[in-house]
């Protein structure tokens, strides 16, 4: 990556919102579910993504590789940026810098994420059908509890900033009045977004995923 290209900053731009965006979207829906449908809900959400046709290959060229572009070109962005908001400090620079700022902090948080999730099921050590214990476990933990809030703001905050931001850079939203009705619109979706991820891990704290965790432990134990 010689430079602030052209083409980088479209792939990168292009990246955020297909199929990351899309990701972003599902992730919601599918995490919501806990909150929706309990543990037996998002079980059935979780069996029903991995019962998907060519599931690795999906999360491969649709997830894991256009993630690791956009996360490490993002951070180029981000250390080649002016962030300027002591000199200019009016709403969109102060959104310019906050873009930044959380894609450094959504990028540390997805991969820890993953680690403690998917990363765990690769190797063998929890099941998909696991996972909501596994969640329960986390957010249960009030230390780990505070950091998902914290990434989960981030990174719905920089999927909303940064589709205003892709719909001005392709030439889709043009003229201030344009920009300013996309830029209600999009903090309407961060809001609407951010708050269905709270709502789910507030749903994995709840009594059913203990319970749920509780059975699975004792099983395990005469296991």
């Amino acid at each position: 990556m010689k430079g602030n290209s052209y083409l980088s900053r479209k792939i990168h731009s292009l990246l955020g919102v297909i199929p990351l965006g899309l990701f972003i979207i599902e992730h919601m829906v599918t995490n919501y579910s806990a909150f929706e449908g309990g543990a037996e809900g998002f079980s059935d959400s979780i069996k029903f993504l991995n019962d998907l046709p060519l599931v690795f290959f999906l999360e491969l060229f649709g997830i894991w590789l256009p993630l690791l572009f956009h996360g490490v070109y993002g951070l180029y962005v981000a250390y080649q940026s002016n962030v300027n908001t002591g000199r200019f400090q009016y709403g969109r620079n102060w959104a310019f810098a906050l873009q930044r700022i959380t894609g450094v902090i959504t990028f540390i948080f997805v991969f820890w994420h993953l680690y403690q999730t998917r990363f765990q099921v690769m190797i063998g050590e929890v099941k998909h059908e696991e996972l909501g214990n596994l969640m329960h476990d986390i957010a249960s933990n009030g230390f780990y509890f505070v950091l998902y809030i914290i990434g989960v703001l981030a990174a719905t905050f920089h999927f909303s900033n940064g589709m205003w931001a892709f719909l001005v850079s392709w030439g889709i939203t043009i003229g201030p009045r344009a920009q300013r009705i996309s830029s209600f619109i999009w903090m309407g979706v961060f809001v609407i977004v951010a708050v269905m991820f709270l709502l789910s891990l507030g749903a994995f704290r709840g009594d059913e995923f203990k319970e749920a965790a509780s059975a699975a432990l004792q099983l395990t134990n005469l296991v």
